[in-house]
């Protein structure tokens, strides 16, 4: 049996959800930007080319979406500085060590920079390839490699505490010379 373009599209959806979550920060908005990249998707199906990655291309089609909701709620807060974006903000006490585990590595996550909580996502979290991850950012696979190692030692020392090792060339070479003196 064969696959519907929108049958496959059907089952992406919980990927985009998870994506969308990531990107948002609100199930609300996930929810919405799913459903947008969904339509956009579906109104765009001439331009999907079959035999190609079809997670990659919504992925970058809802990146696109979160991006353009980006700035338009940037022109929107400039022009409308009374409103206050944490009204609606729901706390909910933590009932396992898991889930307080799962809230720092969010709250963790938040902090990194954009590009690479975007990257860490679209590679560890949702398993894409490095070229996929790369034609998703629109940028070149080392960078993509670049920016997960990043975001990786970054959560770890955000996670554990510890200092994040020096990679610079001269950090190591700074390591060199205690290690002969």
């Amino acid at each position: 049996m064969v696959e519907t373009f929108q049958t496959q599209l059907v089952e992406m959806m919980p990927s985009l959800r998870a994506f969308g979550t990531m990107l948002c920060r609100s199930r609300d908005r996930a929810e919405y930007l799913t459903q947008d990249t969904m339509i956009r998707a579906l109104s765009k199906e001439a331009q999907f080319q079959p035999g190609t990655n079809l997670k990659a291309w919504l992925f970058t089609i809802m990146r696109n979406l979160h991006i353009d909701a980006m700035r338009q709620r940037k022109r929107e807060a400039a022009t409308d500085l009374d409103g206050d974006m944490f009204d609606n903000l729901q706390v909910s006490p933590a009932s396992q060590d898991s889930r307080l585990i799962l809230k720092e590595l969010l709250r963790s996550m938040d902090r990194l920079n954009n590009d690479q909580r975007e990257v860490l996502s679209l590679v560890g979290g949702h398993g894409l390839a490095y070229e996929e991850a790369a034609a998703i950012c629109k940028c070149p696979v080392g960078t993509v490699r670049s920016r997960l190692a990043r975001a990786r030692r970054e959560l770890e020392y955000m996670m554990m505490g510890d200092k994040p090792l020096e990679t610079s060339r001269d950090a190591r070479r700074a390591r060199e010379v205690r290690v002969l003196a």
